[in-house]
């Protein structure tokens, strides 16, 4: 009996073995993002998760996020700079969730866009079967300071290093967290740039930016950022002060139905996060009010960003109500 069974099992990892394992191709066909030659929907969040009392970035905690992430019906984590471990990247592949890798500028010349050694990671994962989309920048619209009081300095460097992406890797597609609509200036310094991601915070109705992006670009587009926080600095619109889990889940459902009663423009979103950060405003054990982003005012339902309030699970995993909102909202696109 051993000798019967040995033959078939010897053979199955022969041509086990011998199977050549290809990675998604990822391409633009007029508005859409395609895996495959297949519309893709970004069913997405935003994904940096840092434990309480640091200040980095650590996946110790992945594999609940993946399996939370999963029961929510995320297809695509967006972040905000490399993943160097290919272990972290096997996982999210394995749970078959896809990733919008963005690059720095400025990151002391580790995989960064000023040293040039992003290319070197490109080089290195575009292969890899989990990678989306290659990113350059997140709202850098917003800070000329950053590059000598001139914005023309930022979008020569971007578009730049997309066509170096181009040159290096045909699979995937180069995009942008940009601030809001870009401007005439953006979109002609940046024809390299694939897809437009817009960082879009427009109280909890981002429907005006797709009629005006379809106005000024026949390009694919996404928001890479949007949503709300769960914390009301004010009484306002009938939320009343302090943590206010419901403005949340109220804002999230309605960005999420305008994102996708749009889809014939809007590729979809990577909503704005994952989990709570307490990093971000005072001190990193405690959960504080406060912190600052650019262009804040339009975020609902008080215009005040309380940045360590974001998440749609918190610091422990437990879910927010947004969690079950972007639940049902993503399976429905199933």
């Amino acid at each position: 009996m051993k000798k019967i069974l040995l033959i078939p099992i010897v053979l199955f990892v022969l041509i086990s073995c011998n199977k050549e394992v290809k990675s998604d191709v990822v391409t633009v066909s007029g508005r859409k993002i395609m895996v495959n030659n297949q519309p893709y929907l970004i069913k997405g969040i935003c994904y940096h998760p840092v434990p309480k009392g640091s200040d980095k970035r650590d996946f110790g905690n992945l594999t609940q996020d993946l399996s939370l992430m999963k029961e929510a019906g995320i297809n695509t984590i967006r972040v905000y700079e490399p993943i160097e471990e290919v272990a972290v990247l096997d996982e999210i592949n394995k749970a078959e969730i896809k990733v919008i890798i963005g690059f720095g500028y400025n990151q002391g010349g580790k995989n960064d866009i000023l040293s040039g050694t992003f290319i070197n990671y490109v080089n290195k994962f575009k292969n890899h079967n989990a990678i989306l989309m290659w990113e350059l920048g997140n709202e850098y619209n917003y800070h000329p300071e950053w590059f000598e009081g001139d914005i023309k300095n930022w979008y020569t460097a971007m578009n730049a290093a997309s066509e170096i992406i181009h040159e290096n890797d045909k699979n995937h597609p180069t995009t942008t967290a940009h601030g809001d609509l870009p401007d005439a200036l953006a979109l002609s310094m940046s024809k390299n740039i694939d897809v437009w991601g817009m960082n879009v915070y427009r109280w909890d109705n981002p429907e005006t930016i797709f009629a005006q992006w379809e106005k000024v670009s026949e390009k694919p587009m996404y928001l890479s950022e949007a949503g709300g926080d769960s914390y009301m600095v004010i009484e306002k619109a009938g939320y009343k002060k302090g943590v206010n889990e419901k403005a949340q889940a109220d804002a999230t459902l309605n960005v999420l139905k305008k994102s996708f009663t749009n889809k014939n423009i809007c590729s979809g979103i990577t909503l704005f996060s994952f989990t709570d950060g307490w990093w971000k405003a005072g001190d990193n054990t405690t959960q504080d009010i406060g912190g600052w982003a650019p262009n804040s005012s339009g975020v609902p339902y008080d215009g005040s960003p309380n940045e360590e309030f974001w998440g749609i699970v918190d610091i422990e995993r437990n879910k927010k109500q947004a969690f079950k909102v972007v639940q049902t909202l993503y399976e429905e696109q199933n």
